[in-house]
């Protein structure tokens, strides 16, 4: 699948969780240090991600069969046989809304949050790594300057002796170091480089939920105009019948002033 620009329908806020993921640059590996400054923190991409998993469209949906419900124990449509019938269909199509929401909001669960934690998993196993290596790296520092103290002294039997014991207390820690830095280098850069084919599912998962839900609620909606829309009417017919009701529903005395 080629990667285009995602469609205004794909939700923005949740496909730039995505591609900040993607886009994260790799810590700093070297011989003297490593950085984690310049990635995202875990738990706030889990909370983003999790925030944006379409709450916005889940509340307008939920609001939406409310609205109707209440529409239909209004007693007008005990009245009004023609306006019952169009709350009906109104609340058959939030309710069809509803339930597509839902899905796509399971799908994007299962498909792009459950595998956003399992990736951020692994990142307590690799930062006690880089703490085990920077402690390494404290040790290695301390002992090589001991060392290089007593190099600098005159060599005198108590200071030969004092030389060979610093040299030996760095050699175990001088190769623990360069063993745990090599690793480091070896496996972070690998490690960098598997989020782009890790996450790839997940944004073609993203892309086909949306794609499916807005499908789905251009049918609900175009059978829903079908339903309730009066044919012979303009817009401009329309716009002036929905000022007079407007104008109608302000003049009520329930209604307050602006």
């Amino acid at each position: 699948m080629s990667w285009n620009q995602p469609s205004s329908n794909l939700n923005p806020a949740l496909a730039a969780v995505l591609l900040e993921i993607a886009q994260q640059p790799p810590g700093l590996v070297g011989q003297t240090g490593f950085s984690w400054d310049n990635w995202l923190p875990w738990d706030t991409v889990q909370d983003r991600a999790a925030q944006e998993t379409d709450c916005t469209q889940d509340t307008m949906s939920k609001s939406a069969v409310k609205i109707s419900s209440d529409l239909l124990s209004n007693p007008l449509c005990e009245q009004e046989p023609g306006f019952l019938e169009m709350v009906m269909a109104f609340d058959t199509a939030m309710k069809r809304m509803d339930s597509f929401n839902q899905e796509k909001v399971n799908q994007i669960q299962k498909t792009v949050i459950e595998p956003l934690k399992k990736f951020s998993s692994v990142f307590p196993s690799l930062n006690m790594a880089v703490k085990r290596r920077e402690q390494t790296l404290q040790d290695y520092k301390r002992l090589q300057s001991k060392v290089e103290k007593y190099e600098e002294k005159e060599r005198t039997g108590p200071v030969l002796a004092k030389l060979h014991q610093a040299r030996e207390e760095l050699r175990p820690v001088k190769e623990d170091f360069e063993a745990k830095n090599k690793q480091l280098l070896e496996e972070m850069p690998k490690f960098y480089s598997s989020r782009i084919d890790y996450f790839k599912p997940s944004f073609e998962s993203l892309v086909r939920a949306q794609v499916v839900y807005y499908t789905e609620m251009h049918k609900i909606f175009g059978d829903l105009t079908a339903q309730i829309d009066r044919p012979g009417l303009s817009d401009e017919q329309r716009e002036r019948e929905n000022d007079a009701k407007l104008s109608e529903l302000r003049a009520l005395s329930i209604v307050a002033d602006d």
